[in-house]
């Protein structure tokens, strides 16, 4: 039986206490080194796997249920292996496509995980706050790798600025500013989508990022005026 959080050394019960702080960390972390790690596959297989043990570890610790246990490891377990097959063979359109199918679903599984983690009483912790922030990151992971298998399936969907001539494809780290800038709707515009199919996905991700916003200002003002009540 692990030993309660109370006897354990500070830097292991703040990891314990505040097990979102750790995901978004972790994720932000890698968004810095990953430019380092593309030109590596054992730097990128690694990195793969690093992101969802910590993104499993942050959903166990959030939602202790059977249901949520079980749904993360039918989806995250594959992601793991699919992670290290897409940085192996990071050109094999049905590795990228297969790994989106699991990628996809399980990131939109723990964003719902964080969130209902943050309705679930009427106080906000600390840690709530963490994953307030957490599960923005992980919406905009999800839509990146859905973006890499729209890229597969309709070659051409994006362009950058920085793109080769003929390039059809950008790599995944553009894919995934791309959809930073969206979700927060920045919009920088040095990457866009040019094909219906790829600007139709765009539009659900600016329509999510907007709802999210909206749904966590209305969540904390509303917890604020019941507090003056």
């Amino acid at each position: 039986m692990p030993p309660p959080a109370s006897d354990l050394p500070t830097p292991l019960r703040a990891v314990v206490g505040h097990p979102s702080a750790v995901l978004l960390v972790t994720q932000l972390l890698l968004v810095l080194a990953y430019p380092g790690l593309q030109g590596s596959t054992v730097g990128r297989a690694v990195a793969g796997v690093a992101q969802m043990a910590v993104v499993l570890s942050a959903v166990w610790a959030v939602r202790r249920t059977e249901v949520l246990t079980w749904v993360a490891l039918l989806l995250g377990g594959p992601s793991v292996v699919l992670a290290v097959a897409e940085a192996v063979q990071p050109d094999v359109g049905w590795v990228v496509v297969a790994s989106a199918a699991f990628h996809v679903p399980f990131y939109l599984f723990v964003s719902y995980a964080l969130v209902r983690y943050l309705f679930h009483d009427d106080k906000v912790t600390r840690d709530e706050l963490f994953a307030t922030a957490a599960a923005f990151t992980v919406v905009a992971w999800g839509f990146a790798y859905l973006y890499a298998a729209v890229q597969v399936l309709w070659p051409g969907s994006f362009v950058g600025w920085s793109s080769p001539e003929g390039a059809t494809e950008l790599p995944w780290f553009e894919l995934l500013y791309l959809s930073f800038t969206t979700l927060t709707s920045v919009g920088l515009s040095d990457i866009y989508p040019v094909l219906a199919q790829a600007r139709g996905v765009v539009m659900v991700e600016q329509v999510v990022g907007v709802f999210y916003v909206a749904l966590v200002v209305a969540r904390i003002v509303g917890l604020t005026a019941r507090r003056r009540g």
